[in-house]
């Protein structure tokens, strides 16, 4: 199995509690289906702080109608069945949009006190 990282594209964070729900909703089917690997929720993009070679903006690194509101990792055979997968993803219903990506490696810490 390949993991694929999914970048999900919205307005912004999720605002009100049916779109979390809806959204939730999305995620635990995902854990049933043993196909989501790990899940992040990011804060609103106004909280976003970027560093550039020029300094630090209190602002995402781009600015875009959209920003990635939140992204995940899944296990698929290959990318069209990663594609299926994450084309189920409530945010292209709701006007947003999601990037997969193949992941080239990565690195997740242990909890503290482990």
């Amino acid at each position: 199995m390949v993991q694929y990282a999914v970048l999900i594209y919205a307005a912004d964070a999720a605002a009100d509690a049916g779109e979390l729900e809806v959204h939730d909703r999305h995620a635990q089917q995902l854990e049933a289906s043993g196909a989501l690997v790990a899940a992040f929720a990011l804060e609103p993009g106004a909280t976003a702080t970027s560093l550039r070679g020029d300094g630090v903006t209190d602002e995402p690194f781009v600015d875009a109608k959209e920003v990635v509101a939140c992204f995940y990792i899944l296990e698929a055979p290959d990318l069209d069945a990663a594609l299926r997968i994450a084309g189920g993803n409530p945010v292209i219903a709701m006007g947003g949009g999601v990037e997969v990506r193949p992941i080239a490696g990565g690195f997740v810490r242990p909890p503290s006190g482990s």
